[in-house]
């Protein structure tokens, strides 16, 4: 049992029969009463994003989620293999499982896959991850005051808005979360 008081990225919650994971926690102390705690939730099982309020003195239950490291194999077009590095055991895991950071995919790499009661429901992957850039335009100098952007194709099917100098074939560094271009790597 935790109070929202604990809250923390990452820390996965039960709450109504649905296993959460709280994506952000705001403390706000009123004038008068309880302070409230107000959460970005993401159901573990679908996927849904939502927002809850709640009184930092109650009690929420928390959920025991299991993270394996698995390693991407290939996709089999609707499903994508993935081997447990532990026993060697393979899974195939559909689109609806894996969620959005299938983009971020790429063969041969490691992952996270969170498994509660045995069963997978989510997909990890790093904050930052360094991917090569497999399509871009070139920019076209001097068409804008501010540097610009463009957009360029990296490893996995991803779209990535970058500076104008970047070009195919250079190595970025992608934050996971948002989606954004961070900096080159030298490769």
């Amino acid at each position: 049992m935790v109070t929202p008081n604990d809250f923390r990225p990452g820390l996965t919650i039960e709450l109504d029969g649905r296993v959460l994971v709280v994506m952000s926690a705001d403390h706000h102390k009123q004038g008068r009463g309880d302070a409230i705690v107000r959460t970005r939730l993401r159901d573990l099982e679908n996927g849904d994003i939502f927002q809850k309020t709640f009184r930092s003195s109650e009690s929420i239950e928390t959920a025991h989620v299991d993270r394996r490291d698995f390693q991407y194999l290939y996709s089999t077009g609707d499903g994508f293999v993935f081997m447990d590095t532990g026993d060697y055991e393979q899974r195939e895991l559909d689109k609806e499982t894996l969620g959005d950071n299938i983009k971020w995919l790429k063969e041969g790499e490691t992952v996270q896959l969170a498994l509660y009661k045995g069963k997978i429901v989510d997909l990890e992957v790093a904050r930052t991850l360094d991917r090569r850039v497999v399509q871009a335009d070139p920019g076209l100098r001097g068409d804008t005051a501010q540097g610009g952007s463009k957009p360029v194709t990296i490893e996995g099917g991803a779209v990535v808005q970058v500076p104008l100098f970047v070009q195919t074939g250079d190595v970025i560094r992608v934050d996971t979360s948002s989606g954004n271009y961070v900096t080159r790597v030298n490769s």
